[in-house]
C-alpha cells in the first residue's frame, strides 16, 4: 500500500480489526520509509451481476424480484416469510458462486424451478404457471403429471431404502 505521506509503496500492517458491523477491515498501517501510521480500508469489491432477459436485454440483478416471484407463489400456503427470505438468499448465493459476471433469466428461472420442486409442491406449480406461461390446460395437467411421477420415484427410493437398513 502507498503511503499517503511519501509516497513509498513499502508499508506493514500494524493491527486489523473489523470495521462496518463486520463489512470491512480496518488496517493501521506503517510506512517503513518515513514511519509515519495511516489507516486503509478493505472491502469486498462487489461487481453487479447482470441478468440476460428472454428479449436481450440486460439487467442487474435484483433479489427483490425473485422474492416477489416467490411470495406470490407461496401465497395462502403454510410458509412463513423467514423461510422464503432464506431459500431466496440461498438462491442468490448460488447465482453469485458461480463466479460469472452474466446470468440468463432463463437459468434462475430454472434454478429456481429445481429448488421449488423440494420446498412446496404447490409453490412449484404456481410458479411453473408463470414462468413457463402454460398456453392451456394440458401443457399444465403435464406439468402436474411430470411433478407426480418424481415424487412417486422418490417415494419408492425411500422406501426401498428403509427396507434394506
Amino acid at each position: 500500500m502507498r503511503c499517503p505521506y511519501c509516497n513509498q509503496d513499502d508499508s506493514r500492517v500494524i493491527d486489523s480489526r473489523s470495521a462496518d458491523g463486520g463489512n470491512s477491515i480496518r488496517r493501521r498501517r506503517e510506512c517503513a520509509a518515513c514511519g509515519r501510521r495511516f489507516t486503509t480500508y478493505e472491502v469486498v469489491e462487489k461487481v453487479p451481476l447482470m441478468v440476460i432477459k428472454n428479449d436481450g436485454s440486460r439487467q442487474v440483478f435484483d433479489k427483490n424480484k425473485l422474492l416477489t416471484g416467490l411470495v406470490r407463489s407461496c401465497d395462502k400456503r403454510d410458509i412463513s416469510m423467514e423461510r422464503i427470505v432464506a431459500f431466496a438468499d440461498s438462491i442468490e448465493r448460488d447465482i453469485y458462486n458461480k463466479m460469472e459476471r452474466e446470468i440468463s433469466s432463463k437459468q434462475i428461472g430454472e434454478m429456481v424451478m429445481n429448488r421449488l420442486k423440494d420446498f412446496d409442491d404447490v409453490a412449484y406449480i404456481r410458479f411453473a404457471s408463470v414462468y413457463r406461461k402454460f398456453a392451456d390446460i394440458s401443457s399444465f395437467r403435464d406439468e402436474l403429471d411430470e411433478l407426480i411421477k418424481e415424487k412417486e420415484k422418490s417415494s419408492a427410493a425411500e422406501n426401498g431404502n428403509l427396507q434394506e437398513g
